[in-house]
């Protein structure tokens, strides 16, 4: 995904910052998003460090409402499979919106076939159709596209669908 993350990025999801990072130093100004204080305060702290365009910031990424059109980049990694099914596909579409005419939405998501689930602790949360997820970026370029499965503990697997689109200018 990095290649294609340009200009003023929104990094949803950030937890421990590590796309903010790398992408800061390949010349994005990054607005990284988690609801981990403990996450925010790593990456303020490691941008400050380094001296990177990076402004960390707690956020309920369930409700979050990003700026119309106001990101050249969006990045969600690994975000939005821990909401339940409505406010997955609400949080897809803003985030989508938020991305200007010509820039890039890039989104990783676990699929159905994932067995391990431990992740979510029996909390809420949404495994995607990657026919509907791609169905979602109709009209916008797929720059990337690609499903990929690894095993997990007790033989099980996780299937992920990364999506990097170029909204039309």
């Amino acid at each position: 995904m990095l290649p294609h993350l340009h200009g003023e990025l929104l990094d949803a999801g950030c937890g421990l910052g590590n796309l903010a990072v790398a992408a800061a130093e390949r010349g994005c100004r990054v607005q990284a998003l988690d609801a981990s204080p403990a996450a925010i305060e790593h990456l303020r702290a490691r941008a400050a460090a380094l001296g990177l365009p990076i402004r960390a910031e707690l956020a309920d990424l369930a409700d979050h409402r990003p700026g119309e059109a106001s990101c050249d980049s969006v990045a969600a990694i690994g975000l939005l499979m821990f909401f339940d099914e409505a406010t997955a596909w609400r949080q897809l579409a803003r985030l989508q919106a938020a991305v200007r005419p010509g820039g890039v939405a890039a989104i990783n998501v676990l699929i159905e076939g994932t067995t391990f689930l431990d992740m979510f602790e029996g909390g809420a949360h949404h495994l995607f159709q990657p026919a509907a997820l791609r169905r979602a970026f109709a009209g916008w370029t797929l720059l990337l596209d690609r499903e990929d499965e690894f095993e997990a503990p007790r033989g099980l697997g996780k299937r992920f669908v990364t999506i990097v689109a170029r909204r039309p200018a």
